[in-house]
């Protein structure tokens, strides 16, 4: 399979050097700037965003943020399980890199000795992005755009076909979603004992958090049970209605 793309006619490798192509007309400052927040920039950045969403969780407190959090663990879990399936991925199929085959590449990042498929730059990035989305939509939108944004930098690199990249966007994609409920059922019960000590529950919910009001606790929340206490509070409002009646 080390021939996936290896005619020039392949729409694959025309998109590889359309892209590709920008990094010979940009000047050489932004060509290091790519380079080095394709490389590491947003690995560091979803690892922060991951971060910052554990914070306001844990500001906010309330009923659901052991729930949360276990989500939030979740996320960089979800990476390195995808990392570790791409591991027979790449080599059943063997893909060389693209400047291996192909002339004319600007190639930004030496020393890329491995094969190609699928990226784990890609595969990493959108795990963790659809991880978080679990735990948090808004956070996740934001972790989805910065995977997006890895994906177009490895093929700008050079050092990633565009297939290289869709096929690491759908592994993350399928682990995140796929184990996400297993995760869930084996992780919470984690954070909630940790909530419940004495040593570790100021990482589940900082000192005079909220922890039963549920106020604020859904909002953008997509973690089983988040919505839990705004049903029970409309409930409760019907039936004080009907007993107003």
């Amino acid at each position: 399979m080390a021939g996936l793309a290896e005619s020039g006619s392949n729409p694959d490798v025309d998109l590889l050097y359309d892209i590709n192509g920008l990094a010979k007309d940009a000047p050489r400052w932004f060509d290091r700037g790519v380079e080095v927040v394709g490389e590491y920039g947003l690995l560091a950045a979803m690892v922060v965003l991951v971060v910052w969403c554990w914070w306001g969780v844990r500001r906010r407190g309330g009923d659901d943020a052991a729930g949360s959090v276990a989500a939030l663990v979740w996320a960089p879990l979800a990476a390195a399980i995808a990392v570790l399936v791409n591991i027979p991925i790449r080599g059943f199929v063997e893909r060389p890199r693209p400047f291996v085959d192909h002339q004319g590449l600007e190639v930004l990042v030496s020393g890329k000795t491995d094969y190609s498929f699928v990226s784990d730059h890609a595969t990493i990035t959108m795990a963790m992005g659809v991880g978080l989305f679990v735990a948090n939509r808004r956070f996740g939108l934001v972790g989805i755009g910065l995977a997006l944004v890895e994906g177009f930098c490895r093929v700008y690199m050079g050092v990633h076909y565009p297939t290289d990249v869709v096929g690491g966007f759908a592994l993350g994609t399928a682990v995140a979603l796929l184990l996400s409920p297993v995760a869930m059922a084996l992780l919470t019960p984690v954070t909630r004992a940790v909530a419940g000590s004495g040593w570790g529950g100021v990482l589940i919910r900082a000192r005079g958090a909220g922890s039963g009001d549920g106020s604020g606790a859904g909002r953008g929340a997509v973690v089983p049970g988040a919505r839990a206490g705004a049903e029970a509070e409309a409930g409760a409002g019907a039936g004080e209605r009907d007993l107003a009646a």
